[in-house]
C-alpha cells in the first residue's frame, strides 16, 4: 500500500511549491459525503472541493451519463464540429435562468469564465472600465487576478496587473468600513460606488460592474438585500453592465438555484463554475442576447471549452439538482449549520461573527471580540486539528480567520451532525 507520506515525497519532489494544499493526505475514494484517504483514513467533506460537488461525491446518475459519452467521443473541438450536448446545455441554463438571460458560451473555468465577461463587456459597450471591490476573488489568471483583491497569496510577484480596474469597499458589514451597524447604516456603503462616479470614475468609460453575490474567497460576506438591490440600480442608471459571478454560489448552494434570486434581480452577464460541471471542469457566460452576441466571430471560445463530457456531465448535474430540489435542501442543511455555529458563537469567545446564506456558512475567528482582531493562527490550528479528527474543512477570508463549511447538498444529516460535533469539539480543543 501507497502511504500518504510516499506520496507527499513524491509531491515535494515534481509539483510546484506554488499549488497549495489544505489537507497532507491523498484521496483514495469519495462518495456522496465521505472522502477516504489512501491509508484507509475517514473524513466527513465540508468543503465539496470547494463548492463543487453540490451533488455529491461519485454522484451514480452524473458518472453514468459521461461513460455513455465517453464510449462515443471524449473531444472533437466545439469549433471543429458541433455537437448536441454544447447547445442542449446552452438551452437548460436559459431555461433554468429568467428572462432576459438566454445566450451562453463554455469555459474550463470559473477564471476563463470571468475573463470572457469581461471581454463580452467590453465589446458590447465599447468601454474599458470595470469596478469591482475589497475581499473579492474572480481567479487566477490574468483580468481575473487583477479583479481579485488579496495580495498575498494570489498576486504577490506577478505584477503589473490589467489596468482600468477600480476597486471600491463592500458591504461587509461585520468589519464596515463606514463603521456604522447594519440596518441603521441604510447601506451607506453604496454611497462609495456614487461618490467614485462623481471624483475618479468616468461613466463614459465604464463597462462593467462585477461582484460575487456572496464573497466566497474573501470571507463568505453575505450583503444585504438592499446593497445587491442598489447595485443593479446602480449600474441602470449609469448604463453600465452588471455582472455577478456565481462561481461558488451558483447551483443551489444558497438555496436557490442561483443567489441572485435571493435578492430578486437579474444580472446582464452572469458567470457561472465549479458545481456546474458535477466534478468536471466547466464554466460558462450567460446573458442577454444582444450583450453575449457583441463579440466578433471568433472572439469567444477555446479548444476545450465547452467539452461533450463536461457537457453532459452539466446537464446532469442541473437535472440531479432540480429532480432532488437540492436547492431547497440547501435551506435545511445550512439551518442545522446555523443553529450549531450560533451554538458554538454562544461557546467560544473566539467566535466573532456567524454568517451565510443557504448551505454556505462560516465563522469568523478573532482574537477578541470588541476589536475583532483576526485570530489567523487558531484558524489555521483548527483546520488542520479538524483534518486530525476526520473532518475536511477550508480556511477564507482576507486575514486567514474565516472557517467555511460548504458540504455537498446531499449530505446525510447524521453525517452532518456528526461533521459539527467533531468541529466543536476541535474548537474546545484550541
Amino acid at each position: 500500500m501507497t502511504t500518504n507520506q510516499e506520496l507527499l515525497n513524491l509531491r515535494e519532489k515534481y509539483v510546484a511549491k506554488g499549488v497549495f494544499n489544505t489537507a497532507l493526505s491523498f484521496v483514495s475514494r469519495a462518495k456522496n459525503a465521505i472522502i477516504e484517504d489512501v491509508e484507509g483514513n475517514r473524513l466527513i467533506d465540508f468543503t465539496s472541493g470547494i463548492a463543487v460537488q453540490n451533488t455529491g461525491h461519485s454522484n451514480e446518475t452524473i458518472i453514468n451519463r459521461v461513460k455513455d459519452q465517453l464510449e462515443n467521443y471524449a473531444h472533437v473541438c466545439f469549433h471543429v464540429i458541433m455537437y448536441e450536448s454544447y447547445v442542449a446545455l446552452a438551452k437548460k441554463l436559459a431555461e433554468i435562468t429568467p428572462a432576459p438571460l438566454e445566450k451562453s458560451m463554455f469555459t474550463n473555468s470559473g477564471a476563463e469564465a470571468v475573463e470572457n465577461a469581461i471581454k463580452i463587456a467590453r465589446a458590447y459597450t465599447g468601454r474599458n472600465g470595470v469596478i469591482t471591490f475589497e475581499n473579492a476573488f474572480h481567479g487566477r489568471t490574468f483580468m481575473a487576478m487583477t479583479l481579485t483583491s488579496s495580495i498575498v497569496p494570489y498576486k504577490k510577484g506577478f505584477s503589473p496587473f490589467m489596468t482600468d480596474v477600480v476597486r471600491l469597499p463592500f458591504a461587509y458589514c461585520y468589519r464596515c468600513p463606514l463603521g456604522k451597524s447594519y440596518p441603521d447604516c441604510g447601506v451607506e456603503c453604496t454611497d462609495f460606488i456614487e461618490r467614485a462616479f462623481v471624483t475618479y470614475i468616468s461613466q463614459e468609460d465604464t463597462s462593467a460592474i462585477i461582484t460575487e453575490p456572496v464573497q466566497g474567497e474573501g470571507g463568505f460576506i453575505v450583503p444585504p438585500v438592499e446593497y445587491m438591490k442598489e447595485l443593479r440600480k446602480i449600474a441602470d442608471e449609469r448604463d453600465v453592465l452588471l455582472i455577478l459571478d456565481e462561481v461558488q454560489t451558483g447551483f443551489g448552494r444558497t438555496g436557490k438555484m442561483f443567489c441572485f434570486e435571493n435578492y430578486d434581480i437579474v444580472p446582464d452577464l452572469l458567470t457561472l463554475a465549479k458545481a456546474f460541471g458535477g466534478g468536471l471542469p466547466l464554466g460558462g457566460v450567460i446573458g442577454k442576447k444582444e450583450i453575449m452576441d457583441a463579440p466578433d466571430v471568433g472572439g469567444l471560445g477555446g479548444t476545450f471549452g465547452g467539452n461533450p463530457l463536461s457537457c453532459t456531465a452539466g446537464l446532469a448535474t442541473i437535472d440531479v439538482i432540480m429532480e432532488g430540489r437540492l436547492h431547497e435542501r440547501a435551506n435545511k442543511i445550512g439551518n442545522i449549520i446555523m443553529e450549531k455555529l450560533h451554538e458554538l458563537e454562544g461557546k467560544f469567545e473566539i467566535v466573532g461573527d456567524v454568517r451565510g446564506m443557504g448551505a454556505m456558512n462560516a465563522i469568523e475567528l478573532v482574537k477578541d471580540r470588541k476589536r475583532k482582531t483576526p485570530a489567523k493562527d487558531e484558524t489555521a490550528r483548527l483546520v488542520q486539528e479538524c483534518i486530525k479528527n476526520g473532518l475536511l474543512v477550508l480556511k477564507a477570508g482576507i486575514y486567514g480567520n474565516v472557517l467555511r463549511i460548504l458540504p455537498p447538498l446531499t449530505i446525510e444529516e447524521e453525517i452532518l451532525k456528526e461533521g459539527l460535533e467533531i468541529l466543536e469539539n476541535t474548537l474546545r480543543s484550541i
